[in-house]
């Protein structure tokens, strides 16, 4: 197939079209990576416009509720749904291999940018830190948390799971290398660090409000479900090799399991 799409890249669709691909997939990575930036300071109401507590309210908490638990489910049913194996072999037959992974990330980040823009604020306080150094160790951790998530993405291959080294890879006529199944740093610890840095960032807050705590609880709750179901996913991949990692290192808390025989 790589080498079929390798020749379709050179002979078939030509100068222009491969430059539309790739300013596709360049576009959408900037889509992409200012929407997560936009998202470090919504959640921790830092720098943006609208934080997940500021904006006009709902007409009752109720409403607000409601609205933010389905924009929330929006993006758990798309990113449920798309990421699958069994979808993208369907999708896959009216989309090409070179913008499939392009157009989910694009799709994804339109629905959380559409939920920053559309979140009904709860301000009312649950737990308040006052202390200044406490409240800054916290928000320290918060961002160490989207640190972890960051680094996760390049110790698997970032550029591929967001889209951008398939259009490159099309538009230069090259052949698209999957990255192999490696164990490298946190990896080593846990086998979704990068779910595990989404939850210290949203949980680690000197001010929990009742938006946020909502918020905190329905991400939680979806991380908690869709890593079985890429236990699966990643199971039906790499076979034994995976089975064997499950064996040895712990899900998401970095201590227990490690057995080397």
């Amino acid at each position: 197939m790589t080498t079929r799409a390798s020749i379709e890249a050179n002979g078939v669709a030509g100068a222009v079209g491969r430059t539309l691909i790739l300013g596709y997939g360049v576009g959408t990575y900037i889509f992409f990576f200012c929407t997560f930036l936009y998202l470090i300071g919504f959640v921790g109401n830092w720098v943006v416009p609208k934080g997940i507590d500021s904006g006009p309210p709902a007409a009752s908490v109720g409403t607000a509720i409601a609205i933010n638990v389905l924009l929330l489910g929006l993006f758990a049913l798309q990113h449920t749904i798309m990421a699958r194996p069994a979808f993208k072999a369907v999708w896959t037959r009216w989309v090409p291999w070179h913008v499939e992974r392009t157009t989910f990330v694009l799709l994804t980040t339109a629905i959380l940018a559409f939920m920053a823009w559309q979140w009904s604020p709860l301000p009312a306080s649950v737990w308040q830190i006052e202390n200044p150094l406490m409240a800054a160790l916290l928000a320290g951790i918060s961002l160490a948390g989207w640190g972890i998530v960051l680094a996760s993405t390049f110790l698997i291959d970032h550029f591929e799971l967001f889209g951008l080294k398939q259009p490159v890879s099309y538009a230069l006529g090259r052949p698209l290398e999957h990255p192999a199944f490696k164990e490298r740093l946190f990896y080593k610890w846990v086998r979704h660090p990068l779910m595990l840095g989404f939850l210290i960032a949203f949980w680690a807050t000197p001010t929990m409000s009742q938006g946020h705590l909502l918020f905190a609880i329905v991400t939680t709750a979806y991380v908690l479900l869709a890593i079985q179901i890429e236990e699966r996913t990643l199971v039906y991949l790499h076979g034994e090799q995976y089975r064997d990692y499950q064996r040895r290192v712990p899900m998401l808390l970095p201590f227990g399991r490690r057995r080397t025989g």
